[in-house]
């Protein structure tokens, strides 16, 4: 049987804009980009609040349209490729109805895959790996703490196994010993590289543990594309090595030069 790789992810010349607050006139918040991802890679959108990061996601996701350029997943339109990604949002975004189980359900229940005796018990080992525990499954969104309701919306994305993972600054929130935990969570799930995964944060040190390659942006566009050489599989003692901090001051730098200017944005 020949192996199903995941998929690329290809941005060409995307531009989108938003009516400004006067609503007289429009504002781009993603203008011109082109970006490449490919198959199993992860790739970190890195760059301040409103320089479209969230914006590009969101499109990718096709939850967001684009005006101008294409996205195409795996060479096919973001419609018809909906059922290979999941998505994981700032917020958690759980049915207040539905127990932490039933809400991990839900994505399975969609697509009919499989009795409920065997969804549930899918989601339950998901809800396992994300450290609930058994009395925790049973509990409604109201009943969890914040850090518990986004490790509920990480279970939930990855209980359908997609090819293309999507991560909108999941763990800003938290705190940090639980975000490295998660962290190390979403290497863990791709240690196999089972899927592409783009995940947008601001925060340097998680862009730094997590990626192959770092696009930073400002004002809607790219300003830099980093390689990330620091070596797989990665754990927590890789944050108090010198390479580590080596690769985030060459971040800090960067992000630095492009605010002053002195960086030439493409």
């Amino acid at each position: 049987m020949t192996e199903v790789l995941p998929p690329t992810v290809d941005c060409h010349r995307v531009s989108i804009r938003f009516p400004d607050r006067g609503g007289r006139g429009w504002r781009t918040v993603v203008d011109q980009l082109d970006v490449h991802v490919a198959a199993s890679e992860i790739v970190v959108l890195l760059g301040k609040s409103g320089c479209g990061k969230s914006t590009l996601l969101r499109a990718i996701a096709g939850l967001q349209s684009v005006e101008h350029g294409t996205i195409a997943i795996d060479g096919n339109s973001v419609e018809l490729s909906r059922s290979r990604l999941a998505f994981v949002f700032q917020e958690a975004a759980l049915l207040p109805w539905r127990t932490a189980l039933e809400n991990v359900c839900l994505p399975l229940e969609l697509r009919s895959a499989g009795s409920s005796a065997e969804l549930r018990a899918e989601a339950a080992r998901l809800l396992e790996t994300v450290e609930f525990s058994r009395a925790d499954h049973h509990k409604f969104p109201s009943q969890l703490s914040g850090g518990m309701k986004m490790r509920a919306s990480l279970a939930r994305a990855l209980v359908t196994d997609p090819a293309l993972l999507l991560l909108d600054e999941p763990f800003a929130a938290l705190d940090d010993m639980l975000r490295w935990r998660l962290n190390e969570l979403i290497l863990q799930q791709n240690a196999i590289g089972r899927r592409t995964v783009i995940f947008v944060t601001h925060n340097i040190a998680e862009a730094v543990f997590l990626s192959r390659r770092i696009a930073i942006m400002h004002r809607g566009k790219i300003a830099a594309w980093l390689d990330n050489n620091l070596p797989y599989p990665r754990t927590s003692d890789l944050r108090a090595t010198t390479d580590f901090a080596r690769m985030y001051g060459q971040i800090s730098q960067r992000l630095a030069e492009i605010a002053e200017g002195a960086t030439e944005v493409y």
